[in-house]
This record gives C-alpha cells, structure tokens and sequence, in this order.
C-alpha cells in the first residue's frame, strides 16, 4: 500500500545558527526508516515520467521500489548502472527542476524525496561496503580525457567499464573539478568525492594530476603518445567581471578564486595557511548557485553582515530554492532589484564601499525573463570590505587556442556535435561546461556518458 502522504518525509538540518559558524554538513541525510517510509510514497508510475527528467536516466521507481523493501545495495546497484556519481548528484542536483519536477505525486503535494534517497543508498553503500569496484578486462586501447570534473570523470569511468585504458588529464593537484574547487564542504564534503574518485581509480582509470593541457603538453602531444581519442571537459573556469570601476581594487574576488581558496586550498581549516581576507562587510554580486555558495562561506568564515545583490526579484532568481531558503535562514542579507555601478576604494587601496543603483522590472527579454531597469536618481552606497562577483564563467581558451582544427562560438565554447559531441577535429570530443558554458554538475555527467558512447562506437569502426 503506497504512503499517500503530501509531504516528504524531513530532512534533519544543523540549526541555521549552529551551522552558520562551521563548515560541517547541512544536510544531515535520512536514516533507514526515513528512507523506507519515503520510498513508500512512489506510485511506481507504468510510464515512469522521473526518468524521462534525469539526464543520466536513472531507474528512479526501480531503485526506489528497493529502498522501500530495505534493499539498499540493490538500489545502489541499480542507481549505478547509468549513475558513476551518485553520492554527488543525491546532493548537488537540481531535482526540483529535473526528476522531481515531472514525479507525478507533485501534482497534489511534494514530489518523492529521490534526490535524498539517491544520496542515501550512496551513503549506505559507503558506509556497509568495502567491495572495491572489479576491474574489467583490457581491450587495449587507450582514451585521454582532458578535466577531471563531472563530465570528464563520467566519461573516464563509462569508458573504463568499457575496457579502455583511460588517463585523465587534471590541471589542479586534485581531482573532482568544480566539486572540489567550487561547492563548498558544508553542501559536498570532500571525502565523499574522494570516495567517488577511488572507486574510478580502482576501475584501472589513471588520474594524472598537475597536468595543465595547452601548457604542460598539448593534445597532439597526447595523440602521439598512443592515445587514440580525447574528450575535452575542462569546463569553464574563467570568471566575468562587470567592467565598473574599481574592480581592480583589494578585496574584490572573482566567486571562482574566493571559493577555490576556501574549498580546495582549504581557508577554512585553521592549519591551513591559505591567504584570505577575513572579512567584516561582504558583497556577492549575482543570484546563483555559486553566489549562494559564495555568501554562505564568507558567513562562515566569520564575516558580520554578507549581502547578495542582485539586479532583479527573488523569483527570478536562479539559485536553487534550497539554496537561498538555507541562505536566509543563516542570516544572509538579499539586496534585490539593486545593481552595483562602481567599486569606492580607501586610501590603502583596499574596497570600502560599493555604489549601487536601484532597478525595476520591464517587459521581459530574449531569455523570457523581465529586464532590469535602472531607476533614475536612485544610487546609494553600501559599506563593504570584500565584493564577490558571482555574474558568470566561460571556458578557458587555452585548449582552443594549442589545437589546430578546434572551432568555438562567440561564447568561446566549443562546437560539437548535438548527437555525437564530436568537436570539429576528428577523435576529439567534448561536454560539460566547456561546450554549454557554466551549468550543472548532472548535465555535464550526461554529456560525459553521451561522449563515452560516442567514442566507443567511432573507435570500434575505425
């Protein structure tokens, strides 16, 4: 008998003025009877419109039919039959926009929970198992793939079950990309990436870090080495700014650096000597994901007040409706329908006061969204010690620009492709963020294992 319950059944939280002041999980995850009860709420659905919403196409009311009957290792094997990365995505991914958002129990009441339970198998099976991944059998030929983040590590370990011998190229000294660079420890712990990362490692995929493409060696240089194709999935790494004035000033960060210096060079962790402005009076300019990511680490860090402006509503805000829920409840302050218009420097050198003007909705633009209007004779200062820019990344184009053959458009994203994701050059092939531009963290694992695909099939008929 299914469990009619509207609701989901609640995720324990750290209160909002416990977590504020640490770097531990929100999220604390569901405990067994939490997970049987809520898989009770499927309804199995014969045409199964979940699936159809997750870009890895995972066998949501299979897995989840397990967790109701406390098989949890079978749900977990069945989860990873398409999912190499599920630990991550049950956190991280956008369900209310995906999965969730076509389950049929939204209708009447809240969706099933299948972002929570994809992170409880994953966490289950970490926890219960010590049964490394068997490694397949070596047909003997070998693949390179440029970027160890999302795309690149789903690439590498579909390819590996394959049968390929796989390196990947990572330019950081530390694998997992943007989930270890960019989302913070209290939404993605480290060590669950990590656990992610092992598991491809055993697989046979070798990890090769410290390895900038384009600088340290080249992809005709990785041609020559035997390799015999390439997926490019460096994502997109290099930050916009406004072009105000002031930009230049001390104590303004691209969202990019601030988070990287917090998350992989460790700022947060006090034996770690990582250089950081310890901040009183920050600003994030944007209404992302990232600038959620952003505000929320600068209030844990310990600054006093952190604003998020943002030039249109809080509809019409981007980020996760999680995101900015937890965001508020951990005092972080919206500056809405506000847009800053210069940066006001002390005689140090150093940020002190960013100049706003007040903004308007109009009708709406080319993306459907209003246009943000400046409201004339509004401007207003704002005392700051720190601005973030959050407005933005595009791919870097130093793989563009060291390989013959490869076209970008005017975003500087590289052209692939729709149903191959091969680039203009053959045997090399490309997903993510390098192709889209900034995205997420699920899209870009579905471009991963649409590459993985491709690259099969043009190797077995070459």
């Amino acid at each position: 008998m299914a469990n009619m319950s509207l609701t989901k059944v609640p995720m324990p939280e750290q209160e909002p003025n416990v977590r504020n002041k640490n770097f531990e999980e929100v999220a604390m995850g569901y405990t067994p009877e939490m997970a049987i009860e809520e898989a009770t709420r499927c309804l199995n659905c014969k045409h199964k419109p979940c699936v159809n919403g997750c870009p890895v196409n995972v066998r949501i009311p299979e897995f989840v039919e397990q967790v109701a009957a406390g098989e949890f290792e079978k749900a977990y094997e069945i989860i990873t039959s398409t999912n190499g990365l599920p630990a991550v995505c049950g956190r991280v991914c956008p369900q209310e926009s995906q999965c969730e958002g076509n389950c049929v129990r939204g209708i009447k009441g809240e969706p099933v929970a299948i972002g929570r339970l994809e992170r409880f198998c994953a966490d289950y099976h970490m926890a219960n198992s010590l049964a490394a991944p068997e490694k397949p059998v070596s047909n003997g030929r070998k693949v390179a793939v440029i970027g160890a983040g999302p795309s690149g590590l789903t690439c590498a370990g579909d390819l590996a079950k394959k049968g390929y011998q796989v390196t990947i190229f990572e330019a950081f000294h530390k694998a997992g990309g943007v989930l270890v660079y960019g989302i913070p420890e209290f939404r993605l712990p480290k060590a669950i990436v990590q656990k992610e990362v092992d598991n491809l490692a055993a697989l046979g995929v070798d990890i090769e870090t410290n390895m900038v493409v384009g600088k340290v060696l080249s992809i005709d240089e990785i041609f020559d080495m035997g390799y015999e194709a390439c997926f490019v999935g460096s994502g997109a790494g290099l930050p916009s700014f406004m072009g105000i004035e002031g930009e230049a000033l001390i104590g303004v960060y691209s969202a990019n650096e601030y988070l990287t210096r917090a998350n992989l060079m460790k700022a947060y962790l006090p034996e770690y000597d990582t250089p950081i402005i310890k901040s009183k009076n920050v600003a994030v300019v944007g209404g992302g994901n990232v600038a959620m990511d952003a505000a929320r680490t600068a209030k844990r860090l310990g600054a006093e007040n952190v604003y998020v402006v943002y030039r249109r509503g809080m509809e019409e805000m981007p980020a996760r409706k999680e995101e900015v829920h937890h965001a508020i409840e951990e005092g972080i302050i919206f500056k809405n329908l506000n847009n800053p218009v210069k940066l006001i420097g002390d005689e140090n050198g150093r940020v002190s006061k960013m100049e706003c003007v007040k903004m308007e909705l109009g009708e709406p633009d080319a993306s459907g969204r209003r246009r943000p209007i400046e409201v004339e004779g509004s401007n207003f200062e704002l005392d700051v010690d720190t601005v973030i820019m959050s407005i933005g990344t595009s791919p870097n184009p130093l793989i563009r620009t060291t390989t013959e053959g490869l076209e970008a458009n005017k975003r500087g994203c590289l052209v692939v492709n729709e149903e191959t994701l091969q680039t203009t050059r053959e045997g090399i092939y490309a997903g993510g963020d390098a192709v889209t531009g900034a995205a997420t963290v699920i899209l870009a694992m579905g471009a991963g294992k649409q590459a993985a695909e491709s690259i099969d099939a043009y190797l077995q008929n070459k």
